[in-house]
């Protein structure tokens, strides 16, 4: 049950048994190699481009990726250390479903996305950032809008909504976070942090771990995503396996140590810089920096996803996940909630078809777009 907490802060999962048991896409003739090749981005979206938003510091670059040409706008936001490459798969099968546009985009310090203050994470400036990408992409009169949010990126979606940052808003869609499971959960995600792997040899090597470690479990969609949650490494810099301060320890000690001492330093010299060659990838955003902002991201999560004035739909992979306030509010009818059983935390990557399937019936139901023509539901 504790390792189950994690999933509601991050968009990540610690290892299941039998790694691929749940996904049929992962079930393969014996003898049969898997391919963890990278897939581009090009697959699933029609067009890249990087958005500049004005801040009191100059300039910041969030990067976006969009298909569609009308229809009302999905504003896609990721969990915590992946980016907008992790609605690619998806992307691909609600375009096929209804009449829409889709914008996801790299939130602040993740992906491909460069501001001058990667450390403020805060859930207040995140906000601020989907509200001013918005305006930027479609000054003051900006078309209806469902922003929709996996785990970190759904607490970003509610305070967005609250905020009322999104004037054109129509609805919001909550992927697999609940206040009550995140906050228990927040005690022990940096024992679950550190168990991950520091490094990787390849990006085929982090698709393979991602998949094999239950933390994404389609493998087409780990495939294309993993590439916006890890970074080659810069060959002057010491492998980020290997802790700063063991290398400044080196530096800093006396001339006048021990011989064998002396021995012992090059050897860990050496040890790094070994590690250095073959560890050529490293995660993106180093989350257990962010602890100082987890709280607010989901403290009162759950009350103002209920006050948000706009039809909601909640996806989760467990109905055990549903917090006391939450489960009094569905009782009530004041939001939609679906569970999908046989998922991971990353709903939307393991089974793009069904949340696409959800949120295109929500979206009909409510007369916000149409199923397109020859699309039997």
């Amino acid at each position: 049950m504790e390792k189950q907490l994690h999933l509601n802060l991050l968009a990540s999962r610690p290892p299941m048994a039998g790694g691929f048991q749940s996904s049929s896409k992962m079930k393969m003739g014996p003898g049969r190699k898997r391919d963890f090749s990278p897939l581009p981005w090009s697959q699933y979206f029609e067009t890249m481009e990087d958005v500049e938003v004005e801040n009191e510091n100059g300039k910041d670059i969030f990067r976006i990726y969009c298909s569609g040409s009308h229809g009302p706008v999905l504003l896609l936001l990721h969990g915590g250390g992946h980016s907008a490459l992790s609605w690619a798969v998806f992307t691909a099968v609600i375009c096929s479903r209804i009449d829409c546009r889709v914008v996801a985009m790299d939130l602040r310090a993740h992906g491909d996305t460069k501001v001058k203050n990667p450390e403020d994470l805060s859930a207040d400036t995140m906000a601020k950032d989907i509200g001013k990408v918005v305006e930027v992409l479609y000054g003051e009169n900006p078309p209806p809008i469902m922003i929709i949010g996996h785990s970190m990126g759904g607490a970003i979606a509610v305070h967005t909504a609250t905020a009322n940052h999104i004037p054109s808003l129509l609805g919001l869609c909550v992927i697999d976070v609940v206040e009550g499971t995140a906050m228990d959960a927040l005690n022990s995600m940096q024992n679950f942090l550190r168990s991950r792997p520091k490094t990787f040899k390849s990006l085929e090597n982090a698709i393979e771990w991602s998949v094999k470690s239950g933390q994404i479990r389609n493998i087409e969609s780990a495939r294309v995503s993993m590439g916006g949650q890890v970074k080659k490494c810069e060959e002057s810099t010491s492998s980020p396996g290997v802790s700063n301060s063991i290398g400044e320890g080196i530096i800093e000690e006396e001339e006048d140590e021990e011989v064998e001492e002396e021995s012992n330093k090059k050897r860990m010299k050496e040890d790094d810089q070994e590690m250095t060659k073959e560890s050529i990838f490293t995660w993106r955003v180093q989350l257990s920096k962010t602890e100082k902002y987890w709280d607010g991201w989901f403290r009162g999560l759950s009350a103002l996803f209920l006050t948000c004035p706009v039809p909601k739909l909640l996806l989760l992979a467990g109905v055990d996940r549903l917090d006391k306030d939450l489960t009094i509010g569905q009782m009530q009818g004041k939001f939609q909630m679906q569970v999908l059983p046989q998922c991971g935390h990353a709903v939307h990557e393991d089974a793009p078809e069904k949340v696409a399937d959800a949120l295109a019936t929500f979206m009909v139901r409510h007369k916000f777009t149409e199923f397109k023509e020859g699309y039997l539901c």
